[in-house]
């Protein structure tokens, strides 16, 4: 029950000039609303990191959650929440990452990944990498080891998979230009 890739690129809506001039925002909300589509995008990022036997799939605030968790419960392992600066409860950690208009922040609670935990990365959609990589480092700095990178969506143009070349990367959908 897979989903090629011609089935998401029909279900993501492009949107010029949003949120500034001159980027094309690529709105995942049609696939989502798409329960089939939905649960076949997910089955196929399982299908594709599933048989490396994770102990927690990390989702990318906001939109890595809604994959990451269905993910998680899918593969009947724990779900970790990467949040921005200043969003969780308790303890944290942090790794910053730069952004073409300044710094931001990710964190996770200290106790989030365990000493060796597997790890699966997952976020909507992979740009620059920045985030992704920051997420990766926050992994590792709690001592767990990541497994893969997975995305919905790929920008090719922006070049990200060269900051995770480290890491297994897979992404659904592909874009060459905006």
């Amino acid at each position: 029950m897979g989903i090629t890739e011609e089935e998401i690129r029909a279900r993501i809506r492009s949107i010029p000039d949003f949120p500034q001039k001159g980027i094309m925002f690529r709105d995942l909300t049609p696939l989502l609303k798409d329960g089939l589509a939905f649960q076949r995008v997910v089955q196929e990022l399982a299908n594709r990191f599933g048989g490396q036997r994770p102990d927690a799939v990390l989702g990318i605030e906001a939109r890595g959650f809604i994959l990451g968790g269905a993910l998680a419960f899918l593969l009947g392992v724990a779900f970790i929440p990467a949040r921005k600066v200043g969003k969780l409860p308790w303890r944290t950690t942090r790794e910053n990452y730069t952004l073409e208009y300044g710094v931001q922040g990710l964190e996770v609670h200290v106790d989030a990944v365990g000493k060796g935990e597997r790890v699966l990365i997952v976020d909507d959609l992979l740009a620059t990498g920045g985030t992704a990589a920051a997420a990766a480092r926050l992994v590792e700095k709690l001592g767990g080891r990541v497994l893969g990178v997975g995305f919905l969506v790929e920008l090719l143009y922006l070049h990200g998979r060269e900051r995770l070349r480290d890491y297994d990367v897979a992404s659904l959908c592909r874009y060459e230009s905006e």
